[in-house]
């Protein structure tokens, strides 16, 4: 035979529960005449933000943003038709060269051969290496140094 269980007084439960918010407490266990409550407040939440990797290989302010092409801010709204744009195959962080101090892979004037690495996108800690999908001269950077940048955003101009 099961034994039976003592029934429950929910004012009891509640009065526990308050006790535990009005405290540091994160958990409280009571026992008394054959009950025993516990009461378990989770832990907050932690939410991460999405901007910056984890471990951000280019420190902020490293010479290779000192060389990198402001936005252009009068560029045209959709420079996604531009027939020379090479843009991001995946979101991630674009750089400009392969490690912080090391010279950029390309300036604007820079003649590129196709399949030459034109920057990085890092995606998932992972660095990916962007080649130029055509020879020719680079005309315009679009992203700055260890910039955020999505699937399909212009990256550069080839033309």
């Amino acid at each position: 035979m099961k034994p039976s269980n003592p029934p429950i007084d929910t004012a009891i439960v509640k009065e526990i529960a308050d006790l535990l918010s009005g405290s540091d407490l994160t958990e409280i266990e009571v026992e008394h005449e054959g009950l025993r409550i516990r009461v378990v407040r989770a832990p907050a939440s932690v939410t991460i933000a999405q901007g910056a990797p984890y471990a951000a290989p280019y420190p902020a302010g490293a010479p290779v943003a000192a060389v990198a092409p402001a936005v252009a801010a009068e560029a045209p709204a959709d420079l996604s038709k531009h027939p020379g744009v090479v843009a991001s195959p995946m979101v991630g962080t674009a750089y400009l060269a392969a490690e912080p101090g090391a010279p950029p892979f390309i300036e604007v004037g820079t003649s590129v051969r196709e399949g030459q690495t034109v920057l990085i996108v890092e995606a998932m800690k992972t660095m990916n290496a962007i080649p130029a999908p055509r020879s020719g001269t680079v005309t315009r950077i679009l992203v700055g140094n260890a910039q955020p940048v999505e699937y399909g955003e212009p990256l550069l101009i080839i033309e």
